[in-house]
Formats: C-alpha cells, sequence, structure tokens
C-alpha cells in the first residue's frame, strides 16, 4: 500500500513558536527529537509519520499512534521506519519503505508498505 502526505512548513514553524520541545514531544520520539534542528526537519517528520499511516490504511488514531512510528537514519543519511513490533506484528508488515522532501515552503513524505499475510492467517 502506499501513502503520502504534505505540510506547510509555517504550520510547524507555528506549533513550535506556541509549544517548544512539548510540541515536538506531541508526536516524536527522543532519538527524533535530537536529530531535529528545524521546523522543516519537523515537519518532514510529520509528513513520514502521515504518510506510513495512511498506507497502513488507519491513519494516526486508535489503532496507531505517532509514537508506534519511528523515522531513523541508515549508515549514509537516508530515512527509514522503524515500527513498534506490536504495530508490525498485528498489521502484518514486512517492509516499510520512505521518501522525505522539502521545498517551498512544503514538506512531504510517501510510503510503501509491504505486508505479509496477517498475524493468525495464512
Amino acid at each position: 500500500m502506499i501513502g503520502i502526505d504534505l505540510i506547510k512548513i509555517e504550520r510547524m514553524e507555528r506549533l513550535l513558536d506556541r509549544f517548544g520541545q512539548k510540541g515536538l514531544e506531541r508526536f516524536l520520539l527522543p532519538g527524533e527529537i535530537e536529530r531535529c534542528h528545524s521546523a522543516q526537519s519537523a515537519a518532514a517528520l510529520w509528513a513520514a509519520k502521515e504518510a506510513v499511516a495512511k498506507a497502513l490504511g488507519t491513519g494516526i488514531g486508535k489503532e496507531l499512534g505517532f509514537k508506534d512510528i519511528e523515522i531513523i537514519k541508515d549508515e549514509r543519511g537516508a530515512p527509514k521506519v522503524r515500527l513498534d513490533p506490536k504495530v508490525q506484528e498485528a498489521f502484518g508488515i514486512e517492509e516499510v519503505a520512505i521518501s522525505l522532501t522539502h521545498d517551498g515552503g512544503f514538506a512531504a513524505a510517501a510510503a510503501i508498505v509491504v505486508r505479509s499475510a496477517p498475524a493468525g492467517k495464512s
């Protein structure tokens, strides 16, 4: 399945102006906050998590929270997705690929989720 998301960087700037670090803590894990040095980066991480949630077909809500999805970087600096193991099993996820970008006042992300048979089914 495929999911995409687009966010105005200005929206993240307003969140940071209003809530500061606490605003980031609402949707980012500690390691993500350490790597987040601008509203541009925060917006890209928001878009990434939303894109993954959309690719799973749930969106952010009861079945899946922002903190169930972690955006990490590989040894080359490319973004990768790490999911909470319970979520990965519940959704039968084999792999998640992600791409992030920002330009012209927007941040965007696209995610592709590859699923195996759902847990408990063949």
